[in-house]
């Protein structure tokens, strides 16, 4: 130590400090960074990018105003679905970090791509958050698949690499599987409305037990008619279960969250869809052998049984109990032939009169029946109405000669007349009631009389005198 300085306070140094040393000031600055800031989506252009033997990659990314350095590591950079380049627009998700030995504000880009799938990244997320939201990734409306389907529904595009893969495997585990195929367009402006549509079509069809939506992979863009909302909603609604497999593995759509079931690749996807084959044909096989397993242990069973009752048959052989045996076989035999009559008879007894019951349940047979009855219901009325119109004709004639018995005009047919008096037309029944002159009316059996009294006559025998008018002189 230089003399002179082996005391602080001989330079005027308090001790009291906390003195920082650049590693420690570079070191706590980045902790610092590294636990104040989330992971951040950052957009900009590549500059000065740098890729050296390990694997990492180096670059600057920049924009009008600024720029950052940034660093990605090889288990990072190994992922990229890109060729990263100069010039290159990107969006990249990196934690705030400081490179301690340079003193380096830099970003540690944990995930790049491109700034167009970008965008498409982040309207991919806003629809997966709203139809989340919405309930249709919930569980309770996942459709279960079925275990044996007959008929398998495809919508993919004819020419497509996917379904040549599909046909494949179902071909070589179960081929009794038929497929039918729905044509779409699978990538492209119309592919959404194509695609939804195609399973609207299939849903309200019910021509197959389930669908398998695929195609091939691509880019996000490529991928992107089922990552529209009408694609998704008609998943939703469709009330066949559908399996999706669209893309690769690592490839993930909004029809994968809302399909009953996701498959990574097409292939995996018809053997999720498709039993095997070889496995169903060596579960018969084994079912068979099990089968003739236990045929032959009863085969066997019987066999000693019968062996036994024939030795106990042989060591009781009495021939008495034998004739008993066989009488009291044939009387079995006998009873189980009657009850079998009596219980076939029973049965043909209940079958006519259930056929009965059904005939009579017949709707024919009963309107037949009341039209029979409305025919004789009205056969009885119009007998009873031409009874009753006899009866009332009968009544009416009988009324009518009792009328003309009692009829005046009978009276008057016989020579009498009716005498009224013209003043106020009052019937005359005795010659008091008139004074001689006054003028009266007499009505006979075919005309009337007008006369004037000429003088009255006391005295039942004596007539009134009267004497008729004519027309003049009335």
């Amino acid at each position: 130590m230089i003399r002179g300085m082996s005391e602080p306070h001989a330079l005027g140094l308090d001790t009291r400090r906390d003195v920082y040393t650049v590693s420690r000031l570079n070191q706590e600055v980045r902790l610092l960074l590294d636990n104040a800031l989330p992971l951040l989506w950052v957009e900009g252009e590549i500059s000065n990018l740098s890729q050296p033997r390990s694997g990492h990659l180096y670059f600057t990314l920049k924009d009008e105003a600024a720029q950052v350095r940034c660093a990605m590591f090889r288990n990072r950079s190994l992922h990229l679905r890109f060729q990263p380049k100069e010039s290159l627009h990107v969006l990249v998700r990196a934690r705030v970090s400081l490179y301690a030995p340079r003193g380096d504000f830099q970003l540690i880009v944990e995930h790049m791509e491109d700034a167009g799938d970008g965008a498409l990244r982040r309207a991919f997320e806003v629809l997966k958050t709203r139809l989340a939201n919405e309930g249709l990734f919930a569980a309770e409306h996942k459709k279960p698949l079925p275990s044996l389907p007959r008929r398998l529904g495809v919508i993919t595009s004819p020419s497509a690499a996917a379904l040549r893969d599909v046909l494949t495997v179902i071909q070589r585990r179960f081929p009794a599987i038929r497929v039918l195929i729905y044509p779409v367009a699978v990538q492209g402006v119309k592919a959404p409305q194509e695609i939804a549509a195609m399973i609207q079509l299939a849903s309200r069809r019910r021509e197959v037990d389930a669908l398998l939506l695929t195609r091939g992979g691509g880019s996000l863009e490529d991928l992107w008619a089922f990552n529209e909302e009408a694609v998704a909603r008609a998943i939703y609604e469709c009330t066949i279960p559908i399996v999706n497999a669209v893309g690769h593995e690592t490839d993930t759509t909004i029809a994968d969250f809302v399909a009953d079931q996701r498959a990574p690749t097409p292939s995996a996807a018809a053997e999720l869809l498709s039993p095997d084959g070889a496995g169903w044909l060596a579960r018969i096989d084994q079912l068979g052998e099990r089968l003739q397993r236990y045929l032959r242990r009863e085969v066997d069973r019987q066999i000693d049984a019968h062996d036994r009752l024939a030795r106990r048959l042989a060591n009781q052989h009495p021939g008495r109990r034998l004739q008993e045996r066989a009488q009291r076989l044939d009387e079995l035999e006998q009873r189980i032939t009657r009850a079998e009559r009596e219980r076939l008879r029973e049965l043909a007894l209940r079958n006519r009169h259930l056929a009965d019951r059904l005939q009579r349940q017949d709707p024919r047979e009963r309107i037949r029946a009341r039209l029979d009855q409305v025919l004789e219901l009205r056969r009885r009325l119009q007998a009873a109405f031409s009874q009753s119109l006899h009866n009332r004709r009968q009544l009416l004639s009988g009324t009518l000669r009792a009328l003309e018995a009692i009829s005046p005009l009978k009276t008057l047919e016989r020579g009498y007349a009716i005498v009224r008096r013209e003043q106020d037309d009052r019937i005359v029944r005795r010659h008091s009631e008139v004074a001689p002159g006054e003028r009266i009316s007499a009505r006979l059996y075919n005309g009337e009389l007008i006369c004037r009294v000429e003088a009255l006559r006391e005295g039942g025998d004596a007539p009134t005198l009267c004497t008729p008018q004519s027309e003049n002189e009335e």
